[in-house]
C-alpha cells in the first residue's frame, strides 16, 4: 500500500474553496497515482458531502460515479460525535468513544437500527435515479470530503471487503484532508490511500473548506443524473 500526501496544486495548510475544487485537485492526484493500469475504476462517493467531491474525481478519471451509503452512528444527545458507522451489512464501533462515554450495547444497537433504516431509505431514493455499478474485479475509488475519526470510511471499506459476490479487485481511499493518525489506522484496510493534506492540528473537516455548506439529497441525485448522461 502506498500513501500519497500533498499535491503541487494545493498548499497543504490552506483550506479548499469548496468540495468541487477539492474534487478536481483530488481527481488529478488519483489519476497520477493510478496511472495507465487503473483497472476500470469506479468512483464511490460517500453521501452526502463525499459525492460532491467524487463527481469531479469521476470526471477527471472518465470513470462511472456511484454512491456507497454509509451512516454515522452518533452518540445519543451528541449526533455529530461518532460512536460507530454502518454501510451495507458492516457495522463499525468506535470503541474509544463507547468506553469513554459508557455507551451500553442496548443504546448502541438502538442507534444503529435507526441509522440502518435511514440508510435503506436513502439507498432506495438514490437507486431510483441511478443503477448499481458492478464492482467485481474493478478498482473501487472510495471518496469522502474528509476524515475525522475515520469511522465512516472504515465502515465503507469493510463493506466492500465483506461483499462476496461483488468484491472489487482493489480499494483506493481518496480524500482531500484527514489527520495523519486516522490515515494510519486505515492503512491495513485498503490497497492505497490518497490524501491531499494532513494538517496538524486538525480541528475538523469543515475547517479546511471555505465553503462547507450542507449537501442535500437532491444535489446527490442531480450529480448522479449528470454522471449518467456524461
Amino acid at each position: 500500500m502506498i500513501d500519497a500526501t500533498g499535491a503541487p496544486e494545493h498548499a497543504p495548510n490552506e483550506p479548499f474553496a469548496d468540495r468541487a475544487a477539492a474534487g478536481r485537485t483530488l481527481g488529478q492526484a488519483v489519476r497520477h497515482r493510478l496511472g495507465a493500469g487503473a483497472g476500470d475504476p469506479v468512483v464511490l462517493g460517500l453521501p452526502r458531502g463525499g459525492v460532491s467531491v467524487a463527481a469531479p474525481v469521476a470526471r477527471v478519471l472518465d470513470a462511472p460515479l456511484d454512491v456507497l451509503v454509509v451512516r454515522k452512528i452518533g452518540v445519543p444527545g451528541q449526533p455529530e460525535l461518532a460512536m460507530g458507522a454502518m454501510a451495507r451489512d458492516s457495522v463499525v464501533r468506535n470503541s474509544d468513544v463507547i468506553a469513554a462515554l459508557r455507551i451500553s450495547d442496548a443504546a448502541f444497537d438502538a442507534a444503529a437500527a435507526t441509522e440502518r433504516a435511514v440508510a435503506e431509505a436513502r439507498e432506495r431514493d438514490y437507486r431510483g435515479v441511478h443503477a448499481h455499478e458492478p464492482l467485481s474485479g474493478r478498482v473501487a475509488v472510495v471518496v469522502d470530503d474528509g476524515l475525522a475519526t475515520g469511522a465512516t470510511a472504515r465502515a465503507a471499506v469493510l463493506a466492500l471487503a465483506e461483499s462476496l459476490d461483488d468484491r472489487p479487485a482493489r480499494v483506493v481511499l481518496a480524500v482531500p484532508v484527514a489527520p495523519a493518525e486516522t490515515l494510519a489506522e486505515l492503512r491495513l484496510l485498503v490497497d492505497e490511500i490518497i490524501c491531499l493534506a494532513t494538517p496538524s492540528p486538525f480541528y475538523a473537516v469543515g475547517a479546511w473548506y471555505r465553503d462547507f455548506a450542507q449537501v442535500s439529497d437532491a444535489e446527490v441525485r442531480r450529480l448522479l443524473r449528470r454522471a449518467e448522461v456524461g
